[in-house]
C-alpha cells in the first residue's frame, strides 16, 4: 500500500523485516519442539537461538540467484548459526514455515484492527449519547419519511460495529492456525507432536487437516470479514456525505483552519474524508473476490495464491486500519446542526406526520381507505409547493374537524410521540 494510506503500526507488520522475523520465530519454535521430543540436542537449539539472525538485503541478494525466497532465507540464517544450522527446517516444507508465519502476521494485524474498531465504537457511542433526542427526519428511498433522532441513526451504526467486533474476535481464533506437517501434509517426515508443540509455543492451534498449505478458505474469510467492516464504514460515510449536501446540511465534516475545498471555488467545504473511505471500501471488496479465487488450488497445492496474497493481505490490513482511524476522527469531530434538522423535518408543514393523522382518523371510525385518500390529498397538495402547509390543510379540512379536536391534531404533529420507545433501543446498546 502507498505511504499516503499506511499508518506506521500496521505498515510495520507487513515489512520484509517483520515477515522474516516471523519466519525465524517459526523455525526456532520447531527446533525447540524437535529438542523436546529428543530429535535434536537441546544444546544445539540454545546455540541456534543465540546466533540465529538474518539480513534482509542479503536474503534478497541470495534470492536473486536461487529464485526461492525460503531457501534464500535459510541460507542466510545458516551463515549466522554455522554447523548447528543443519537442525533447522528438518522434515519441513516451505509452506510449513510460510503459512504458520503468515498466521502470526494476520493475528498481529487483527489485534491492531480490533483496537481501532473499539475506538470507532466508542466514538459512535459518545455521539449517540449526545444526540439521543436530537430530532431529524428519517428518510426512505431518499424521501422524507417520519421523525427520528440523530442518536437513533447512530445507534444503528453502533450495533453494526459491535457485530463487526464480535466477528473479528471469532476470526482471530479461526486464523490462529499453523501447520508443520510436511510436503503434502501427511507428516511423512515429521512427527505430529512437533507441530503441536511448535504451534503451542507460537500461540496457534495445529490445522485440522492441511495439505501442503493451510486451506485458503481461512484466508478468504479473513479478507471477507474485513470487507464487511469496510462496508459498514462505507455505509456511514455515504450517509455523512448525503447529510452534508448543501440542500440538506444536517451534519458536516470538520473543516480545519487553513483547509481549502476547491482550487477554483473558495466557498467549497467538501466531505473528502467520507469520500476517501467510500473509495477504499471498493478496493477491499475487490480484494475479497481475489481471496475467494485463491481457495481453489490444484491438488495439494500450487502457488497461484502466493502472488495474490503478497498484495491483498497487507493492502487489506493497512487500508482497514487507516479507514478505521479516519472514521473515528471523522465521527469525533463531526459538526451537527440540530436547527437545520428541525427545519428540514418541518418542511411543507410537517407532511412527515401523515401516518399519525391517518391512524387518528381510523381510530375515530373512518375507513382506512377513506382516511388514506384524505391525508394523501392534503399531503400532495402541500408537497413541493411554495408555502405548502400540510398541517394547515388538515386543520381546515371539514371531515377532519368533525372527527379530531384541536388537541388531538396537536398530538398528531408532536414529534415527541416518536420518541416513546427509543429508550428500548438505547438500553440494548448501553447508550
Amino acid at each position: 500500500m502507498i505511504e499516503r494510506y499506511t499508518l506506521p503500526e500496521m505498515g510495520g507488520i507487513w515489512t520484509d523485516e517483520y515477515r522474516l522475523k516471523t519466519w525465524l520465530q517459526v523455525e526456532i519454535a520447531v527446533c525447540e519442539a524437535q529438542a523436546e521430543v529428543g530429535n535434536i540436542p537441546k544444546e544445539a537449539v540454545e546455540e541456534i537461538k543465540a546466533k540465529a539472525n538474518f539480513d534482509v538485503q542479503r536474503v534478497l541478494e541470495i534470492e536473486a540467484e536461487v529464485r526461492h525466497d525460503v531457501i534464500a532465507f535459510l541460507t542466510n540464517v545458516n551463515e549466522y548459526v554455522g554447523d548447528v544450522g543443519r537442525y533447522i527446517h528438518l522434515g519441513m516444507t516451505s509452506s510449513d514455515m510460510l503459512d504458520t508465519a503468515l498466521a502470526l502476521q494476520m493475528v498481529a494485524s487483527l489485534n491492531l484492527i480490533l483496537e481501532s474498531v473499539e475506538e470507532t465504537i466508542q466514538a459512535i457511542r459518545y455521539q449517540a449519547q449526545q444526540h439521543r433526542y436530537t430530532f431529524m427526519v428519517g428518510r426512505s428511498h431518499g424521501i422524507h419519511a417520519e421523525p427520528i433522532t440523530f442518536g437513533f441513526k447512530l445507534a444503528g451504526w453502533l450495533a453494526e460495529m459491535r457485530r463487526n467486533r464480535d466477528r473479528l474476535v471469532k476470526l482471530r481464533q479461526d486464523i490462529s492456525v499453523g501447520k508443520i506437517s510436511g510436503a503434502v501434509g501427511t507428516y511423512a517426515n515429521i512427527d505430529p507432536r512437533i507441530e503441536a508443540i511448535a504451534c503451542n509455543l507460537l500461540g496457534l492451534e495445529p490445522d485440522t487437516a492441511s495439505t501442503q498449505v493451510i486451506s485458503r478458505d481461512r484466508h478468504a474469510e479473513f479478507v471477507q470479514q474485513i470487507a464487511l467492516v469496510a462496508a459498514s464504514l462505507e455505509r456511514f460515510s455515504v450517509e455523512i456525505r448525503n447529510l452534508q449536501r448543501s440542500d440538506v446540511l444536517e451534519v458536516e465534516e470538520y473543516f480545519s483552519k487553513g483547509q481549502k475545498g476547491s482550487s477554483a471555488m473558495p466557498h467549497k467545504r467538501n466531505p473528502i474524508r467520507s469520500e476517501r473511505i467510500t473509495g477504499m471500501a471498493r478496493i477491499i471488496r475487490g480484494n475479497a473476490v481475489a481471496a475467494l479465487e485463491n481457495v481453489a488450488l490444484w491438488h495439494e497445492r500450487d502457488i497461484s495464491h502466493s502472488s495474490v496474497e503478497r498484495v491483498i493481505l497487507p493492502d487489506t490490513c493497512i487500508l482497514i486500519h487507516f479507514m478505521l482511524r479516519e472514521t473515528t476522527n471523522l465521527i469525533q469531530n463531526l459538526l451537527v446542526y440540530p436547527n437545520n434538522m428541525i427545519r428540514n423535518m418541518n418542511v411543507y408543514g410537517g407532511v412527515i406526520f401523515s401516518q399519525k393523522v391517518l391512524l387518528a382518523l381510523v381510530s375515530k371510525g373512518m375507513s382506512r381507505e377513506d382516511a388514506y385518500k384524505l391525508v394523501q390529498g392534503c399531503a400532495h397538495q402541500a408537497w413541493n409547493t411554495k408555502e405548502g402547509n400540510f398541517r394547515n390543510l388538515i386543520e381546515n379540512n371539514a371531515e377532519v374537524k368533525q372527527l379530531l379536536s384541536d388537541t388531538e391534531i396537536d398530538t398528531c404533529f408532536d414529534p415527541q410521540q416518536h420518541l416513546k420507545n427509543l429508550d428500548t433501543i438505547y438500553q440494548r446498546l448501553g447508550i
